[in-house]
C-alpha cells in the first residue's frame, strides 16, 4: 500500500494511562471542555490489534468502554462519568492508497487537516469532508459529514467502499469485521450503518477505505474527485449597529430563496457552497460564499450570488469582497472553522435540515433573538443539496436526502460559571425558532429533522422535545428501524453506548 503516513504499523506501544499518571489529566477532555471523564484508564491504540486487545480486556473486566479519535463530540458521548476504559484513536493517522481494494485507506485518528493535505500532496484529489481541520476522520465520516464541496459532489459517506470494525459478539468474543459497499457482502448492513449511523453505536472503526462510486479505474488519481487548485470565496457583512429588522429579514429571506432555486444537482450555482452568519449585536451579520475557481465563470457565479442576497435590502453592507487563494491554505489550515480556543471551548450545539428557506415568522424570531444578545447565541445557516440529492433516502443511513441548508445554533463560552444562562438562552432560541412544531425541527415542507454529528441530548427530552416525535425520528427518520437490527447483530451486549445510541431491535421505543 502506498502512504503518504509513513510510520511503521505500530508508531506507539500500547500504553495504558491510569490516575496516577502525571499524563492523565491531558486525556481527559476532548473539544467540548464542558466534559470531562474520569476513566479507570486511558489506552492508547494504534493498531487494530491493540484495538481488538483493549475491548477485549474491558469486555472481560466488565468495564464500560468508549472510543475517541477526535474528540469533536458536542455531547458526553466519551466523556460520560460511567465510561471505564477510554479509546484513544488519536495516533492512528495512517492515509494510503490500497490497490488490493483500489481506494484510499484513512485511520480513524487522521484528521480533516491531515487527510486532505495527504490526498492532495499524494495524488491532487479529496473527499468533500468538512471545514473544521482538526476533526478526526473517524467520527466525521460514521456521522454523515459535509463540507465546502457537497453540493458539488455529495455527503463523504457516499464515498464510503469498506470500514474495518471492531466489535463484540453475543459470547463476548471481539474481532475486526470488514463490511463493504458490496450488497453480496454477508457484512453490507455493517458498512451500510457507518454511512451517517452516527459513533459510538456499532463497534470502534478502525480502519475507512474511501473512493468514487461507481469508477472503474486502479489509477488512484482517478479514483476520488479531482482537488481545487485555486479557492475564490466572497462576502457580505453589515454591521448591527446599522441593521434594522426588515434589512435583517430581507436578507436571511434572500439566502433561503437563493438555495431553494439553485440546489439542483450538477448545475452550475451547484457548485458555489456559501453560508448565513449571525452573531450577536457585538458582532455582524455575514453572508459568504466560495467555489472553485477552475470553474468556468466562477467569479460571475460568486458575484451574482453576492448580488442576489443584497438585492432589496435596505442597509448598505459594511464590507463586500473576493479573493482567491490555493486551494489548499484553507482546507488544511490548523485549528480553521472550530468554535472557540484552548481557554473558551465550553459549548452547546443544536441542529436542523431545511427543506426550503425559513418561514417568516421564524426569521422573526431569529432576529428577536440575535438583535437584542450582547453575545451567542449564533445562527449558522449552511448550504447543502445539490449533489447530495442524488441518492435515495435509504441508501445510505443519511435520510435527508432533499434538504437544500443545514442551521447550526450554537453557543460558546469560557467559564463554568456561565453554563447554565448560556445554555438556557439557547435552548430557548431553539424551542422558539421550532414553536410550531413542539420546539424542534419536525420534518415537515420546511424542515427535515437533525443531523447526527450536531449531537443534542435535549431532543430525548421531553421537557424540550414537546412535538411527540421521537429523537431518533429527528435524526434517522425511516432509517431508524435497520440501524437497530444492524446494533443488535453486531452489539448484541450493548457494549457501545452513549446518551442517544441505537437502540437494540428488542428494547420498545
Amino acid at each position: 500500500m502506498t502512504t503518504v503516513d509513513s510510520r511503521p504499523a505500530a508508531a506507539l506501544p500500547a500504553t495504558v494511562i491510569t490516575p496516577g499518571d502525571p499524563r492523565y489529566a491531558s486525556m481527559l477532555r476532548g473539544m467540548n471542555h464542558r466534559f470531562a471523564g474520569r476513566p479507570d484508564y486511558v489506552r492508547v491504540v494504534s493498531t487494530t490489534a491493540q484495538v481488538v486487545a483493549a475491548v477485549d480486556d474491558a469486555v472481560r473486566a466488565g468495564r464500560r468502554v468508549s472510543a475517541r479519535s477526535g474528540g469533536h463530540c458536542f455531547e458526553n458521548f466519551t466523556a460520560s462519568p460511567d465510561v471505564q476504559v477510554l479509546l484513544d484513536m488519536s495516533e492512528m493517522t495512517a492515509v494510503g492508497f490500497d490497490p488490493e481494494r483500489r481506494a484510499f485507506m484513512i485511520e480513524p485518528g487522521a484528521t480533516l487537516g491531515q487527510v486532505y493535505r495527504a490526498l492532495f500532496k499524494g495524488w491532487g484529489v479529496t473527499v468533500p469532508g468538512g471545514e473544521c481541520t482538526e476533526v478526526g476522520f473517524g467520527g466525521h465520516m460514521v456521522g454523515g459529514g459535509y463540507g465546502p464541496l457537497s453540493r458539488r459532489y455529495g455527503a463523504i459517506v457516499d464515498y464510503l467502499h469498506a470500514v474495518e470494525v471492531v466489535v463484540v459478539g453475543a459470547d463476548g468474543t471481539v474481532t475486526a469485521v470488514v463490511a463493504t459497499d458490496d450488497p453480496a457482502d454477508p457484512h453490507h448492513d455493517l458498512w451500510w450503518a457507518h454511512t451517517g449511523g452516527g459513533g459510538g453505536n456499532f463497534g470502534v472503526v478502525t480502519r475507512y477505505w474511501v473512493r468514487s462510486p461507481g469508477v472503474l479505474s486502479s489509477d488512484p488519481e482517478e479514483l476520488l474527485p479531482k482537488a481545487p487548485g485555486r479557492w475564490r470565496s466572497g462576502h457580505l457583512m453589515w454591521s448591527w449597529e446599522s441593521m434594522t429588522e426588515r434589512a435583517f429579514a430581507t436578507i436571511l429571506r434572500n439566502f433561503g430563496t437563493w438555495y431553494e432555486r439553485n440546489s439542483v444537482p450538477g448545475s452550475p450555482r451547484a457548485n458555489l457552497f456559501g453560508f448565513f452568519e449571525g452573531l450577536g449585536r457585538t458582532a455582524h451579520v455575514m453572508v459568504g460564499g466560495s467555489i472553485d475557481d477552475e470553474v468556468p465563470g466562477a467569479e460571475e457565479l460568486l458575484t451574482s450570488y453576492l448580488d442576489t442576497i443584497a438585492e432589496g435590502v435596505e442597509v448598505a453592507p459594511a464590507h463586500r469582497g473576493q479573493q482567491t487563494q490555493p486551494w489548499l491554505y484553507g482546507a488544511s489550515y490548523p485549528g480553521h472553522g472550530d468554535p472557540g480556543n484552548e481557554f473558551t471551548r465550553r459549548l452547546k450545539i443544536k441542529a436542523g435540515y431545511l427543506r426550503k428557506g425559513y418561514t417568516d415568522q421564524q426569521i422573526a424570531t431569529i432576529y428577536s433573538y440575535l438583535s437584542t444578545q450582547d453575545y451567542v447565541p449564533a445562527l449558522i445557516v449552511i448550504g447543502y443539496g445539490g449533489q447530495v440529492n442524488t441518492v435515495a433516502p435509504h441508501a445510505t443511513a443519511v435520510a435527508q436526502r432533499d434538504s437544500v441548508l443545514k442551521a447550526v445554533y450554537l453557543s460558546v463560552w469560557g467559564g463554568e460559571d456561565e453554563d447554565e444562562t448560556r445554555i438556557a438562552r439557547l435552548r430557548a432560541f431553539y424551542r422558539d425558532v421550532y414553536a410550531e412544531t413542539g420546539g424542534v425541527p419536525v420534518p415537515g415542507e420546511v424542515s427535515d429533522g437533525s443531523y447526527i454529528n450536531y449531537p443534542d441530548a435535549d431532543l430525548a427530552d421531553p421537557a424540550w422535545n414537546t412535538s411527540g416525535v421521537p429523537w431518533h425520528t429527528l435524526y434517522y427518520k425511516d432509517n431508524y428501524p435497520r440501524l437497530r437490527q444492524v446494533k443488535g447483530r453486531y452489539d448484541p451486549r450493548g457494549v457501545f453506548r452513549h446518551a442517544l445510541s441505537v437502540e437494540p431491535p428488542e428494547q420498545r421505543l
